[in-house]
């Protein structure tokens, strides 16, 4: 059995939005077309941003529903299951439930939440530590088989997770934090590019940090890069994620998240941006040395 093809090999969707920080405005606040959630995803569908991101644990289903309504057939909706805030509502209190059960109950919930009858990308968004892999995944193929979702994905797992979700059924993409100060998912690139799967690449810009400027010797570089194509260091920084697919020979989709039109419009002209092989060297070399904390 395998996955419905989402998008032609060759031709994967260039760049994604990624959604954990959309929100309803709070009441009273000012309106601000700029940051106006709506705005937003419009403007990226807009621009050619077809692949949409949420989750399960983003608490913002519902939004982005009504938000694509009366446009679900111009987008590849996707949404991640199997994180589970914990009831203090802290950053690291959360769990990992990936069972069977726990994967029909949270694509039902999803759906409903969705208003749509099909999740195009549905993710494990968490390995577990306790589920087998081959249990989620079995779970998933069923869904796929009942009409449900049409392509499965996997996030922030293990390569070995990965060859083993893929005996039992294809995955699509896997969703892993990729930019120039979050590396560790090259690891996992020669297996990706085996196996046929593509990389989303969540948090491009480094949850912001690339954007801004610092004395840093990489922020200097971007800033150097940056001056010479007449863009920002945001800009150079997404662009090469974006090289990076060329480079390792797979398809590479970065999904930058943003809740603002300006931003947005910014990121989807970063995809356009063409670096000399010498100006991604030098920001592979100094990035190499960058390290950044993963935070989902």
């Amino acid at each position: 059995m395998t996955s419905e093809l989402l998008w032609p090999p060759d031709d994967p969707p260039r760049q994604g939005l990624g959604l954990m920080r959309l929100r309803d405005p709070e009441p009273g606040a000012s309106s601000d077309t700029d940051r106006d959630p709506v705005a937003v995803v419009h403007a990226a569908i807009d621009a050619g941003v077809t692949l949409l991101d949420t989750a399960e644990m983003y608490g913002n289903e519902e939004l982005v529903g009504q938000t694509v309504r009366g446009r679900r057939d111009e987008v590849l909706l996707c949404s991640k299951f199997g994180v589970r805030w914990g009831e203090s509502g802290r950053f690291e209190d959360w769990s990992v439930h990936a069972d069977a059960a726990t994967v029909v109950s949270s694509c039902e919930g999803s759906l409903r939440r969705l208003g749509v009858d099909v999740i195009d990308l549905y993710y494990l968004h968490h390995r577990s530590a306790v589920t087998p892999i081959e249990e989620t995944v079995t779970a998933m193929a069923e869904l796929v088989a009942a009409g449900k979702i049409r392509a499965i994905g996997l996030s922030n797992v293990t390569v070995e997770d990965v060859r083993r979700a893929h005996t039992v059924h294809s995955v699509t993409a896997l969703q892993e934090q990729w930019s120039l100060g979050a590396r560790d998912v090259e690891a996992m690139v020669p297996t990706a590019a085996e196996l046929g799967i593509a990389l989303v690449a969540h948090s491009p810009l480094g949850h912001g940090e690339m954007a801004r400027s610092a004395d840093t010797p990489l922020a200097t570089a971007l800033a150097e890069v940056a001056s010479t194509h007449g863009v920002t260091s945001g800009q150079v920084a997404l662009a090469w994620v974006h090289h990076q697919g060329q480079r390792h020979g797979l398809p590479v989709v970065p999904l930058p998240g943003t809740t603002s039109v300006r931003h947005l419009r910014a990121n989807v002209a970063a995809g356009g941006l063409v670096l000399d092989p010498e100006e991604v060297a030098r920001l592979d070399e100094i990035g190499a040395s960058t390290v950044e904390p993963t935070r989902r």
